[in-house]
């Protein structure tokens, strides 16, 4: 499958780039991906990558685990249980950030369990999910539609008081165009999330090519907090509170550690997760963890 190059920095248009890191697909094709950086911001994204119309092969796999819930697999068990304890925290959250109930997108919903639990909550929940198993699997769990793409004719003439985006934003092709989408259809007041890797960890620059967050190609960008400050800035929107995702740093070690090796280290993925939170959290603005989410307003 042919790919495609990008000429302009997704975030200052810059057309200079230096190549970052080379890193395998561990995933699906096993093939190799270049990470480049602009010169100009030192944005990191994948390129060249496939194009959107290919990309969808390379989601093909049961490690996807995302768009599957029934993996008996070790990683599988593991990524459930942390999910499960993590939806209530995202719940919480997003109560506390809104005061109370309201209209919520998750974009990029996989098999709804998040949403199923805002639902529950008492939120009137709306969401999007490309992958068609992901999107039976949700539109089941919530007793509704669930829209392919945010481009979906009944999600045009609604504002929303929380728009989440959990490890989805570094999936998307048309970046700019998206936030646009996103800024245009937040409440004035509303809420934007988005949680995404975060390279500049300690177990991101441990690992380096085999640090399982990079994920290419199917991770098109790869977010530092200064490119996401950016990039917001760029669309009128702010990045209000950086928060730690504790639980990231254990599970991406573990992958890591799998592809660094060929088989899991558990004595590794514990040291390296207790590692890097210590050192993400003894970091200058206490948020350096392997994963974070990003408060986003209008204001």
């Amino acid at each position: 499958m042919p790919l495609e190059t990008l000429d302009h920095c997704p975030v200052c248009q810059s057309s200079t780039f230096s190549n970052y890191l080379n890193v395998e697909d561990y995933t699906v094709s096993h093939k190799e991906f270049t990470i480049q950086q602009c010169n100009e911001c030192y944005f990191l994204f994948t390129n060249p990558r496939p194009p959107i119309e290919d990309i969808g092969a390379y989601y093909q796999s049961e490690n996807y685990i995302s768009h599957h819930d029934g993996g008996t697999d070790l990683m599988s068990k593991i990524y459930n249980g942390v999910r499960n304890h993590t939806i209530k925290q995202k719940v919480e959250l997003i109560n506390q950030l809104n005061g109370g109930k309201g209209s919520m997108l998750d974009i990029g919903c996989g098999t709804g369990s998040f949403i199923q639990a805002c639902k529950n909550d008492g939120w009137k929940v709306s969401a999007t999910e490309p992958d068609n198993d992901a999107r039976m699997i949700a539109s089941r769990r919530v007793g509704g539609e669930i829209f392919n793409n945010i481009l979906a004719p009944e999600l045009q003439n609604e504002k929303f008081k929380i728009i989440s985006l959990w490890h989805v934003l570094e999936h998307i092709h048309d970046l700019n165009e998206t936030i646009s989408w996103l800024r245009e259809h937040l409440d004035e007041n509303g809420k934007l999330i988005i949680a995404v890797p975060n390279p500049q960890s300690f177990d991101a620059q441990k690992y380096r090519k085999f640090w399982a967050a990079y994920d290419v190609p199917r991770h098109l960008y790869h977010f530092t907090k200064a490119s996401m400050k950016n990039l917001m800035n760029r669309h009128q929107l702010h990045v209000k509170q950086v928060l730690p995702m504790w639980f990231d740093s254990f599970y991406v070690s573990m992958l890591s550690s799998k592809y660094k090796a060929g088989a899991v280290s558990l004595l590794d993925t514990a040291t390296t997760g207790l590692l890097s939170n210590f050192k993400g959290k003894s970091s200058q603005d206490g948020t350096n963890t392997s994963s974070l989410i990003y408060i986003i307003t209008k204001q």
